[in-house]
């Protein structure tokens, strides 16, 4: 028998060390090879840490949101027969971890979907009318392991993780344990009807994505200051066009949404307000003014915020505008995102029309100089020559790094980017 000693891989990319997640493994779990064992994060992606051996873990180095140096041991696992070298020879035979997901560039504070949901169709359960649910398998304090997919669906349906076995590796939830208890079926819960008083305070830890998005929203607070700068856009025309637009389109071509036409917009305005689609290095003191339009789409993933990009705005119709927006959120929503997609925009735009509001504070994603943020669409009465007339309005929340965009700059940005979206047609005019 010999003991195998993980060690940190070099991830590449000159990163140094990287945060614990989520152990997969307990001491004294029996594991195979390829089997995950933790994910750690770094600058750029989660990995997935997989077993190079077949062993039984000994001891595990490392707890959840410590940052540990690529070369230092993870854990240790005996394993039959002899280890050369402390476990050095087979760990170089590991095979390069897999990102699981991708670094966020945050736009938007958003609230995080929480753990344990509160949906209408969820269980009733209670330790009481069933003790043996309550944590099974776990410890005390002890949060409940499932992949991303599996909690999205878990919250779909309804389901509190905290009540269901897991039967995966380490005690992780998978879908068929989601399966298995729905086939039990729902369960009274005492005290529904009634007033409780709730004493418990329930204390995580901020790690992982939450923590990198975390980070940046206090650094671009800290760093930028915010002008912000609110006006309302009537969308009659617009809508009237974007629905004849989607009935008319063949089956090939995707449904239009209203972001396609405020991308090609920003597009359009690129040559009149250079200093706008930019990014500002602070600390060189060098403002990049790009004439490529990429466009970062804040997108709420089931692990957090995310911004991929749609790169080249500027050359692309609204048709290919709206394809590619549905390629780069749905990577970044199904995990398969790229490092590249969340690369390189040039200014950001984030829209939480979907949920309502009527205008928002949009936080600049840093190192861009401006972003965008449509609210929600709406029938309102409005004056036109002395007649009230029902338009369908929205307003539209900017904000600009105000070291870069004066306050009349960025006023006369956002009274052309309606003039566009207004007057549709305008869009669709060759560029010169």
């Amino acid at each position: 028998m010999g003991v195998f000693k993980f060690r940190m891989p070099d991830v590449g990319e000159g990163v140094a060390e990287a945060e614990v997640v989520v152990w997969h493994v307990q001491i004294g779990d029996q594991v195979e090879e390829d089997q995950s064992l933790v994910d750690v994060m770094t600058d750029k992606a989660t990995v997935d840490m997989s077993s190079p051996v077949d062993g039984v873990v000994k001891a595990l180095h490392g707890e959840i949101g410590q940052m540990v140096p690529v070369g230092a041991v993870l854990l240790e696992i005996e394993v039959e027969g002899d280890v050369e070298e402390d476990g050095q020879t087979i760990s170089e035979r590991a095979p390069e971890p897999e990102p699981v997901a991708a670094k966020a560039a945050p736009a938007v504070v958003e609230p995080v979907r929480p753990e344990i949901p509160t949906s209408p169709s969820a269980p009733m359960i209670s330790a009481d009318s069933d003790p043996g649910l309550a944590w099974p398998g776990r410890g005390e304090g002890d949060a409940p392991l499932a992949s991303p997919a599996t909690r999205q669906r878990a919250y779909e349906l309804g389901i509190p993780l905290q009540f269901v076995s897991g039967t995966g590796p380490g005690g992780r939830i998978t879908s068929e344990d989601l399966d298995a208890f729905i086939a039990r079926g729902p369960m009274d819960m005492p005290h529904q009807m009634g007033l409780v008083r709730r004493m418990e305070v329930d204390s995580q830890k901020v790690v992982g994505l939450r923590r990198k998005i975390a980070e940046k929203m206090q650094d671009s607070k800290r760093r930028i200051p915010h002008f912000g700068y609110v006006e309302a856009f009537d969308l009659t025309e617009l809508e009237k066009l974007r629905k004849l637009m989607n009935e008319e389109r063949g089956a090939s071509r995707p449904k239009l949404t209203l972001l396609p036409y405020f991308m090609r917009a920003v597009a359009q305005l690129q040559p009149e307000f250079p200093h706008i689609n930019a990014v500002y290095d602070d600390e060189a003191g060098i403002l990049h003014r790009h004439q490529g339009v990429h466009i970062g789409i804040a997108t709420q993933t089931p692990g957090g915020l995310m911004v991929p990009v749609v790169r080249h705005a500027e050359a692309r119709d609204i048709w290919d505008c709206a394809a590619e927006l549905i390629k780069v959120t749905s990577a970044a929503r199904d995990g398969t995102v790229t490092r590249e997609m969340l690369s390189g925009s040039t200014l950001t735009l984030t829209s939480l029309g979907t949920l309502g509001g009527i205008s928002a504070t949009p936080v600049i994603n840093a190192p861009e100089v401006a972003i965008i943020g449509p609210n929600k669409l709406e029938q309102r009465p409005i004056v036109i020559d002395g007649q009230v007339v029902i338009r369908t309005m929205m307003n539209v929340s900017t904000a600009f790094d105000h070291r870069i965009v004066d306050g009349h700059d960025a006023a006369r940005f956002v009274q052309r980017l309606k003039r566009l979206v207004e007057n549709p047609a305008l869009l669709f005019l060759e560029q010169h």
